[in-house]
């Protein structure tokens, strides 16, 4: 049985689309803002606002009081039918960006049976950045009870062939379209459409193939190869494995049960629209000047050329090329063991603008880091296993995943 399978997935019907889809709850974290011009925008109506924790309000006493009223508007939403059911579905997604590509994927659902974000995992599913488990707690608090799921969540395959979804894509003026609109705060275009019946089933058929072939794809490099990496939203999935492993220890008879799957949607890495982004690092509540004299400890000549902004000031360092396969692994290692050491604050920034004005305030020292190539991705987590937390980025801040569809876990 494949570990990614169709589902029975719930959207909302005569509601303002604009105004339900919402952005990835961890992005703008440092711009509480961005948060007010959405809650702005959603008032009045239906939205994924109302169903998950933007991470803008992790330790405030906002997080309290969203948390409480989480579930309970889930079950509200439930009641007042707000939902259509599509039985044993897949939706085909198309998202157009900012800059005119068009990003496709296939929303269903993964068997967390087959995940593990543990370092060192060989799971079939695998998380492709070290996994911070204090992130999770805020996010179990709202999933323990939660009737239904939306996910963020981005999972990729390594389909160099384009035999999953682009056959899907080439004949998506037979399927039914679901929902077609502008996302909301520049977040581009998407449309979604259904894949069920004869369609889902030649999908299935074609990832059973691909599936079975993963083992002979990476002959060449030590490690255990895997079928799917989770791109984005690794937090979430994580959340949801552990959740249901809560569940099976308390009960096995959740083993058989919904919660043991979690919505996620499936693209291709060779999908020409597909660009991973650098995540930027600002270090506040440290002395830049301090932090930039200890930094030269893991500096060297020809090293990998980092741009550093503190203040008025700004400047490069080059990161000694020994000590990592990427100038973020050495940039992020020296990092936590310096803040541990000597106390401030870290938060990762995907935007050059908004990571070089946080930079600019005093007191404040930022990083502008280079992207990864996509196609190290697959063979460097088989052969390395996890990347360094925060790695890359999947787009833009404004190309990240909406809350759109949701699925029963209980």
């Amino acid at each position: 049985m494949n570990v990614f399978r169709s589902a029975e997935i719930l959207l909302p019907h005569d509601v303002d689309m604009k105004k339900w889809a919402v952005i990835a709850c961890d992005q703008f974290t440092s711009d509480p803002a961005y948060w007010q011009r959405v809650a702005e925008t959603a008032q009045g109506s239906p939205s994924t606002l109302q169903l998950v924790l933007p991470e803008v309000e992790l330790g405030t006493p906002r997080e309290q009081e969203h948390t409480a009223i989480i579930n309970e508007t889930m079950r509200r939403y439930l009641r007042d039918g707000v939902f259509t059911a599509y039985p044993d579905a897949y939706i085909y997604v198309e998202r157009t960006l900012e800059n005119g590509t068009v990003r496709k994927g296939l929303v269903g659902m993964v068997d967390l049976e087959a995940y593990d974000y543990a370092a060192g995992s060989t799971s079939a599913i695998r998380a492709t950045e070290r996994t911070v488990v204090e992130r999770i707690p805020p996010r179990q608090r709202v999933r323990r009870e939660a009737p239904i799921e939306l996910p963020h969540i981005l999972l990729l395959c390594d389909d160099h062939e384009k035999t999953l979804i682009e056959p899907i894509t080439a004949a998506k003026d037979t399927l039914p379209k679901l929902y077609d609109f502008d996302l909301m705060e520049g977040g581009g275009h998407i449309t979604g459409r259904l894949v069920q019946g004869d369609a889902a089933k030649s999908f299935d058929a074609r990832l059973t193939a691909y599936s079975a072939g993963a083992a002979g794809k990476y002959t060449d490099i030590p490690g255990t190869p895997m079928i799917f990496a989770v791109g984005d939203g690794n937090h979430s999935l994580a959340t949801a494995k552990s959740c249901y492993e809560e569940q099976k220890k308390a009960d096995p008879a959740a083993a058989n049960g919904p919660a043991r799957y979690a919505l996620v949607e499936l693209e291709n890495i060779h999908d020409d629209a597909q660009v991973f982004e650098p995540i930027h690092r600002v270090i506040t509540g440290a002395d830049p000047e301090k932090l930039l004299g200890a930094l030269k400890a893991v500096c060297a000549d020809g090293g990998y050329p980092v741009r550093w902004q503190a203040g008025k000031k700004s400047g490069t360092v080059y990161l000694d090329r020994a000590k990592g396969q990427l100038a973020v692994g050495v940039l992020q290692a020296f990092l936590d063991e310096y803040l541990k050491a000597n106390g401030g604050e870290i938060d990762y920034i995907h935007d050059d603008d908004a990571l070089l004005a946080l930079a600019s305030q005093d007191g404040a020292i930022g990083f502008l880091l280079p992207a990864m190539e996509k196609s190290q991705l697959f063979r460097g987590v088989i052969a390395d296993g996890a990347l360094p937390r925060k790695t890359f980025s999947m787009g833009h801040a404004r190309e990240k995943r909406y809350y759109l569809e949701a699925r029963k876990i209980r």
